[in-house]
């Protein structure tokens, strides 16, 4: 009887905590700020088939392209409206010598990619495949220029090939090349990780080489350079701090990294291969990123409290052990859905800061959006978080207060059950992204939107059967978003019932 009544006690506290109904306070008339739609950007580095047989595949490759990128990939792509793409690295960008990308392609120089392996690399996709994609895409590129192991001149002649549109010695190059208009470029990043494989410096250092460098990328014919410093790694107050005080007035933005990476007891751990512990403990990882955010601005806002320098996460996202034979490939489940989903809400909370965001990556690698292999293509969960995002670009930011239900994990971190982020774009819709953590429990979400009158709501999830489902070129459909009914207008606000490990993107007219 003992027994009995301990496993009903435990059944009716699990009942009343799935239909606890939560309080969502949404301020549709106190935004200020626009969440920036750089937040959004992707990352495409020449790493494992990131770059070769996942976007280009040469106009003789039996592979349906496009002027030799994948057409399937580029109409995916597209439907992403995707705002920048981040090239050529990563840590290979301090290896690339960029005069070996440029003319014939049978007759450019290989290189060994020392960074990935190893593998050779042909170097057949180079600035005019890079620049050229990005008109394609119909968005803004973000050059990581070789500071690692390049030369003052080497860095001065990649701008003016790309930007300068006189009678230059660069611009005559590209024109005999085959482009003769220059293209618009404005991101541009003084090295990569140059506390690590981007040349293992120390901060007074890089400073030194950013004063050096920088004041020989020129603005060419309109063009404005936005130059973005290394940053750091995660947390590196002497790094952030060395910079604000060397460099602040001479950057507009720095770069800060950060992975859910590490697993539990020092492992990756499988991206597929997990248990419920493991799944909320990545999700404490993931939401960590938020304290790395706040003390890295913390030390930005001494030096400069106007938040003139942007920072940008330009590397983030989930990592695991790679799939075996293979460099970082790795499928992507709900678990990373969660993490792509947590993570763009933690950056619309930092916009007065934060300016860009690019995940790592967008094809075949790391938290991709896509994964190709030969003639197939699959789409992951990841790329349906994105897609159901899309409104939030340059939005307006919505004020909210929730207090959610926690849990604790290991390693002491106890994380909130319900995340959420709300916007209101040019229209005047507001869409409110919510997240149900909790891989059991279905919960009640009450939404209140102060006196805003409510006429539609409409809306989709992203869920499945279970957090470790994925799309395989064998079943590509099983993880999906669908419709989502369970929103209404009751009186003064909408109630929301939102299933167990779902995440849910309303409209709201």
């Amino acid at each position: 009887m003992k027994k009995l009544f301990c496993l009903l006690f435990v059944f009716l506290c699990t009942y009343a905590v799935g239909q606890e109904t939560i309080v969502l306070a949404v301020h549709p008339s106190q935004g200020e700020q626009k969440i920036s739609r750089h937040i959004y950007g992707q990352f495409a580095e020449h790493l494992g088939t990131g770059i070769y047989g996942g976007l280009w595949v040469g106009e003789d490759s039996s592979i349906p392209n496009t002027n030799g990128y994948r057409t399937d990939v580029l109409e995916a792509l597209k439907r992403l409206n995707i705002p920048n793409l981040r090239w050529p690295g990563g840590c290979f960008a301090d290896e690339y010598h960029w005069k070996d990308g440029i003319g014939p392609r049978a007759e450019r120089p290989k290189m060994s990619n020392n960074n990935w392996g190893g593998l050779i690399e042909d170097n057949s996709f180079g600035t005019h495949e890079f620049l050229n994609l990005c008109e394609i895409l119909g968005c803004e590129p973000y050059v990581s220029l070789n500071l690692g192991s390049g030369s003052v001149e080497e860095m001065a002649e990649w701008v003016e090939y790309m930007t300068s549109d006189g009678d230059t010695p660069m611009a005559r190059l590209r024109r005999e090349n085959g482009r003769e208009k220059p293209w618009n470029v404005h991101f541009v990043g003084i090295g990569n990780e140059s506390w690590g494989c981007g040349g293992n410096m120390k901060p007074d250092y890089y400073v030194d080489l950013y004063r050096r460098y920088t004041t020989f990328c020129r603005n060419y014919d309109g063009n404005r350079l936005y130059k973005i410093a290394s940053g750091p790694g995660s947390i590196d107050p002497k790094w952030t701090e060395t910079l604000m005080k060397g460099i602040g007035s001479k950057m507009n933005a720095m770069s800060l990294h950060y992975y859910t990476v590490t697993g539990w007891q020092g492992k990756k751990g499988s991206a597929t291969d997990f248990d419920a512990e493991d799944y909320y403990w990545t999700i404490g990882k993931c939401l960590d990123i938020e304290n790395t955010i706040t003390a890295t601005t913390d030390i930005m806002d001494k030096y400069d409290p106007q938040k003139r320098v942007g920072l940008m996460v330009d590397e983030w996202g989930t990592w695991w052990e790679p799939e075996p034979g293979t460099q970082l490939h790795q499928q992507n489940t709900m678990r990373d859905a969660f993490v792509a989903a947590l993570s763009l809400n933690v950056f619309h909370r930092h916009i007065d800061r934060i300016r860009m965001t690019n995940i790592a990556q967008m094809v075949n690698v790391l938290q991709s959006m896509i994964l190709t292999e030969g003639e197939k293509m699959v789409i992951t969960p990841t790329y349906y978080v994105f897609e159901m995002y899309k409104p939030h670009q340059d939005a307006l930011f919505l004020p909210m207060e929730m207090q959610a239900p926690t849990r604790a994990v290991r390693e002491e971190r106890t994380i909130p059950l319900i995340d959420a982020t709300a916007s209101r774009d040019d229209e005047g819709k507001i869409h409110i992204s919510l997240a149900n953590i909790d891989l059991d429990n279905p919960y009640k979400v009450r939404i209140t939107l102060d006196d805003t009158p409510v006429n539609q709501i409409s809306g989709t999830m992203l869920t499945s059967k279970k957090i470790d489902d994925c799309n395989t070129f064998e079943k590509p459909n099983k993880v999906k978003p669908v419709p989502f009914k369970g929103a209404k207008w009751v009186k003064d606000a909408i109630e929301v019932t939102l299933p167990a490990h779902s995440i849910v993107t309303l409209e709201v007219e």
